[in-house]
């Protein structure tokens, strides 16, 4: 990976449908060499692959909301897999400091973000959870 394809995974990261023009012009590349620049991308592992980003008037109305849990020694695996059958449950990071995991959470209210939150306390193996609720954000890439 070199600054070319850094600057290009950040155009994509600002909108991943952008043609493959309109990328090459923002680059100052031709579009050949910005379509093998993907291609490479890709096949490498780089790009996984390309996600929907939701419009703010949809995400206005859902809550959000980062969930440190503390993790009972040797259950991490077993947390983990109960986490991820929730579907309110968006991402679980494992994280240094003073928690073991990071789970961020999405609901429709804040009924449904307490039920949700209620759940993950009480998964075996979760000792503790501390939770922010996400008040705006400023940028998302």
């Amino acid at each position: 990976m070199d600054d070319l394809d850094e600057h290009l995974l950040a155009k994509l990261r600002d909108n991943a449908r952008a043609p493959v023009a309109e990328l090459a012009r923002a680059l100052g590349l031709s579009r050949t060499t910005v379509q093998t620049r993907l291609q490479k991308l890709e096949r490498g592992g780089v790009i996984a692959g390309y996600a929907v980003r939701l419009a703010p008037a949809y995400e206005q109305g859902r809550v959000h909301a980062f969930v440190m849990l503390t993790v009972e020694p040797k259950q991490a695996a077993a947390v983990t897999a109960a986490l991820n059958r929730m579907p309110g449950v968006r991402r679980l990071q494992s994280v240094s400091g003073p928690f073991d995991m990071i789970a961020t959470v999405e609901a429709q209210g804040v009924a449904e973000m307490d039920v949700v939150i209620d759940g993950i306390g009480a998964v075996k193996g979760v000792e503790r959870t501390n939770t922010a609720l996400v008040l705006s954000t400023k940028f998302d890439r």
